[in-house]
Order: structure tokens, then sequence, then C-alpha cells
């Protein structure tokens, strides 16, 4: 881009790139700047909550079968999993889910029960020590009307937070910006998965310890 002399605020286009500049003398295609793409959510938007027949359309009972990077899963326990979110409300926004189709919390054995708040207490442990989160928020939404994207299989959000992540981009345009791919949240989060259950072991040992149990 180049300007008129004396009028610093009023660009022109440059020689090569008049093609590619909008009526707003702005480089690129028009709108370019007003809009974030997220045409790998139509796949989802369009299924709705009707794409999740029963256990063969499901991708939660679908992503054990396949490798780990394929299905983004970061850590398998004996009953359930952690995978990153396909449609992440953060960067690192990870899911546990039971390897068995359920859809409800009361639902789960106590074992399940054990072993999905185990995983979850070690993903926030590996979040912390990978992304410096400095918060976390953690549910499950149940059923459709509790607002589920998936509510025929349980699962459980594990969302990062840092000071100053809400900024204007969800409050007015209702967009978040996710400046990490999948795959490298994947490898980072399993990567530390190891040392992050370790220290939450030792952590876990030197309270009981202490208590005298």
């Amino acid at each position: 881009m180049t300007s008129r002399p004396g009028q610093q605020d009023e660009p022109v286009p440059g020689p090569d790139d008049g093609p590619v500049t909008d009526d707003f003398q702005l480089a690129g295609t028009p709108d370019g700047f007003q809009r974030l793409w997220n045409p790998h959510r139509l796949a989802y938007v369009s299924g709705g909550q009707d794409q999740v027949r029963d256990e063969s359309s499901c991708p939660f009972c679908a992503a054990p079968a396949r490798s780990d990077e394929e299905s983004l899963i970061v850590a398998r326990g004996t009953t359930a999993y952690v995978l990153c979110n396909l449609y992440p409300y953060n960067a690192g926004h990870l899911l546990v889910c039971p390897y068995r189709h359920v859809p409800d919390y009361t639902d789960l054995t106590v074992e399940e029960t054990a072993e999905l708040a185990r995983l979850a207490q070690i993903a926030m442990t590996a979040l912390r020590e990978t992304s410096g989160a400095t918060g976390f928020n953690l549910g499950m939404n149940q059923g459709k009307a509790g607002g589920a994207g998936i509510a025929a299989h349980l699962h459980q959000h594990v969302v990062p937070r840092w000071g100053g992540d809400g900024n204007f981009l969800p409050v007015i345009a209702q967009t978040k910006n996710i400046t990490v791919t999948l795959d490298t949240v994947r490898n980072v989060v399993a990567e530390a998965w190891a040392d992050a259950e370790a220290a939450f072991d030792a952590r876990q040992a030197s309270t009981s310890g202490g208590s005298g149990t």
C-alpha cells in the first residue's frame, strides 16, 4: 500500500495490490477484517443433535478405535479417556469421556465416576504446566435442554482460562479466536501427561500421608 503526499490517513493501492484491494482501500477480500471463517463447523451445525443416533454414529464411541493422533486423544484410562474438543472454547479445551455410551452422569458406575474425576484433575495439572492456565471451567451439559452438543454420550469439559482471555470478540461478536492448532495441543498435553499424572499422584500421596490415612 502507498499513500498520497500529505494524506497519510488515506492509503491508496500500490502498483501490485490493486486487484485485491476492496472499496474501503483495504488490501484483501471485501470485509476481510470483519469475519472469522470456521467452515469446519458446518458438519456439526448441519447435523445437530440428530447426527448421533446410537453408538454406531457416536464420535465419542468411534474415537478410541482410532489412533491417538487421528482422534486427538491425549490419554486413555481404564473406563474413560481424554481428548481435545474439536470446537474449543479456549485453546487447550479438553473433554473427558467414558468409553461406555451413556448419556447421564447418574448412569456412571462408581469406578467410572472416580476415573472421570481423576482424569479431569490430571488434565488440569497438565494444562497448568503446559499453558500456564490460571483458572478453569469444569462442567457437564446434561441433555439437549442443558446445552449438550452431543447429549447421547456423557462428556466433561475441562477449559483452561487466563486473565483477560474474555475480550470483545466473544462478548460482542460471539466469536472465539483460537491461536493454536488442535494437533499441537494434543501433542503438547500428551507429552506432559505422564509427568502431570506422577505429580498429581505424589500430591495425593502427600495429602493422604499428612492426614494419617
